[in-house]
């Protein structure tokens, strides 16, 4: 055997062997880009969670003080009529 011969079943032997490599690493940056969008997306709905729960949350706030602003308003009705009803009293009606 020559070098020539070596050379060539070297090449013929080696060329399956980087085949089999290129496989392997293909398969393993597709699973890397795999993950990544996975961790994009989670990321992404995290965010919009976090957002709509914010939002949420100064819905509530907004509920929260109309309804306060509304029973001051129905405590303050209640003691006008409270006091038209003595005024109308003490004129000598009857309410």
């Amino acid at each position: 055997m020559d070098a020539a011969m070596v050379t060539a079943i070297g090449a013929l032997l080696a060329s399956p062997l980087a085949a089999a490599a290129a496989v392997y690493g293909t398969r393993g940056a597709n699973r890397a880009a795999r993950d990544g969008g996975v961790i994009g997306g989670y990321d992404s709905l995290t965010a919009k969670l976090v957002a709509e729960r914010d939002k949420a949350e100064t819905d509530e706030a907004k509920a929260e003080a109309r309804a306060i602003a509304a029973e001051t308003k129905v405590a303050m009705l209640e003691l006008e009529v409270a006091r038209l009803k003595l005024r109308i009293t003490q004129l000598g009606g009857q309410p």
